[in-house]
């Protein structure tokens, strides 16, 4: 039913709960294909610069994020691709998704950053309100 999954991911617990379910549901159709989507913001992408000294190492940082999802979809044969965009991540994953017209989004309900827990209007929350498909809140 769901072939075409997007996983917005950031490394965070909610994010691996995510992935566990995307990728299970995933594993119902042989032709289904898991996009991990990684957003880079202003902060992100300042606290990467300011973690490493070159581009190498900003890649390296942001591919170890999202390491344990990419192994889980491995171990589990899931075809699945890593994708790496830049924005505001609520705006740009759901830019992304009704571009691309996913059949399903899976989400943490929280992510790494402290201060989007605290406020109303979390990036699950604005990518369950504005998506064209239906969205999944992992918690």
């Amino acid at each position: 039913m769901f072939r075409r999954i997007l996983l917005p991911a950031d490394g965070s617990e909610h994010s691996i709960r995510a992935a566990e379910k995307a990728i299970a549901i995933a594993k119902e159709s042989d032709d289904s294909c898991v996009t991990v989507l990684y957003v880079v913001d202003g902060s992100t992408s300042k606290a990467d610069v300011l973690k490493n000294w070159d581009a190498l190492g900003i890649a390296s940082q942001r591919k170890q994020k999202l390491s344990a999802i990419e192994n889980h979809a491995k171990n589990e044969n899931i075809n699945f691709e890593v994708k790496i965009v830049r924005g505001e991540p609520g705006p740009a994953i759901v830019k992304y998704a009704n571009e691309k017209q996913f059949d399903l989004i899976v989400i943490g309900s929280r992510g790494l950053n402290a201060l989007q827990e605290m406020v109303l209007g979390s990036v699950s929350h604005k990518v369950a309100k504005r998506a064209n498909c239906p969205v999944m809140i992992v918690k």
